[in-house]
């Protein structure tokens, strides 16, 4: 349809720039006062052909050549061959498309650039805190209040705390770099998932009787523990959740482990605590680097502010999904899935 309009378009602006030349030439070659209306057909019927050829071949040859051009310059190399023709319809609706597809890649960009400026402020944030509070106490030192006594011994071991904390910052960003890379192989091996809880619980037990807070595992009837993993990793990931739960616990709170059968293949492994939770708004962004819940910026809870992170990197490179679930006030619940040893 849009071919049939261009066509009648040319012919209609043919016919009446014919009809102008040939009135024009028939004056000139015409002495006479009166028209003779046979001669001026004869020359409309030339002029007529004559400009509706020229304007088929410009439309068909020069036209062409500056749409090529114009593609060339706005539309992809891969996209030529579907897009350069003489239909101007198509090319807006492609240019229209292309278009669209540019605007979603910029709105992206902008995203990522958001992200990254966050992160680096995060980054930039985190490393900042414990860098200048070893530099402000080694400083003191060596003003004279390494010759103190009373208080030498108390700044070397905060500047010694801060610069594990700077360590434990950098050795959790390497690991995450890595398995992003894929240059952390997986050791998949079977091993007992209970088993594993309860090593993960020993070595945390001081740490939870601080807060007086009891450990609780469970497990469905007749189930498989079993499991098909990387022993080490997983191991990380009951860690770093466990090991929140307590930081972020009640005092004499509890925190349970239980293992359900999620389908006939795989188990799922539910970590609940009755802790402070956090609002259904931060789900999206619990698992992003040196993300904090505590908008104050306080880092009282310590770590490093990746734990959650590396848990979701984890748990991505086994092809697994690790879900969330939290109430404020009344606790949070963070659960993945792990395939069973066959």
């Amino acid at each position: 349809m849009p071919k049939i309009k261009r066509r009648l378009l040319l012919i209609l602006i043919s016919l009446i720039a014919s009809i102008f030349i040939s009135f024009f030439i028939l004056l000139i070659i015409n002495n006479s006062d009166s028209i003779n209306f046979i001669g001026f057909f004869k020359i409309l019927v030339i002029v007529f052909i004559t400009l509706y050829i020229v304007g088929v071949l410009y439309t068909r040859y020069f036209l062409y050549k500056k749409l090529k051009e114009i593609t060339k310059d706005i539309l992809p190399k891969e996209d030529m061959r579907q897009t350069v023709n003489t239909n101007m319809e198509e090319l807006v609706n492609e240019i229209k498309d292309y278009d669209s597809k540019r605007k979603s890649e910029y709105s992206e960009m902008k995203k990522q650039e958001s992200f990254r400026r966050e992160f680096i402020g995060n980054l930039a944030h985190e490393i900042k805190t414990p860098l200048f509070t070893s530099q402000s106490y080694i400083l003191t030192l060596l003003d004279g209040a390494l010759k103190d006594k009373a208080v030498n011994k108390k700044y070397l071991k905060t500047a010694s705390k801060a610069i594990e904390r700077l360590n434990l910052i950098v050795k959790d960003l390497d690991l995450i770099t890595k398995i992003e890379r894929g240059e952390s192989n997986l050791n998949r091996k079977r091993f007992d998932i209970i088993e594993l809880i309860q090593n993960v619980f020993e070595m945390l037990e001081f740490t939870a009787k601080k807060k007086n807070i009891e450990f609780i595992v469970d497990q469905e009837n007749e189930i498989e523990t079993n499991v098909n993993a990387d022993k080490e990793k997983i191991e990380q990931v009951l860690t770093n959740l466990i090991d929140n739960s307590i930081k972020y616990g009640k005092d004499n709170g509890t925190t349970e482990v239980v293992i359900q059968n999620l389908n006939e293949n795989k188990i799922i492994v539910r970590v609940t605590d009755n802790g402070v939770g956090f609002e259904k708004e931060n789900y999206t962004r619990i698992f992003e680097r040196f993300f904090r819940i505590d908008k104050s910026g306080s880092r009282s809870a310590g770590g490093s502010g990746l734990g959650l992170s590396i848990v979701k990197h984890i748990i991505d490179s086994h092809d697994e999904k690790i879900y969330v679930e939290s109430e404020y006030g009344v606790g949070s619940e963070f659960s993945f899935s792990l395939e069973k040893s066959k």
